[in-house]
């Protein structure tokens, strides 16, 4: 086994036991990252109009 399988396994891990014992926590972790993703990209598609718009 290759160190990327193994790192990639230990994370998968982690990250269900966080999901299993603060369920609230990560509930917010997760709302925050797709928050974060959606305003970025509704400043690129913000952006992109713009650019072509003027």
């Amino acid at each position: 086994m290759d160190i990327k399988k193994i790192l990639i396994i230990t994370g998968a891990a982690l990250l269900v036991f966080f999901l299993v014992t603060q369920p609230v926590q990560s509930a917010g972790i997760v709302n925050s990252i797709l928050t974060s993703l959606k305003d970025g990209a509704e400043a690129v598609i913000t952006f992109v109009r713009t650019v072509f718009q003027g």
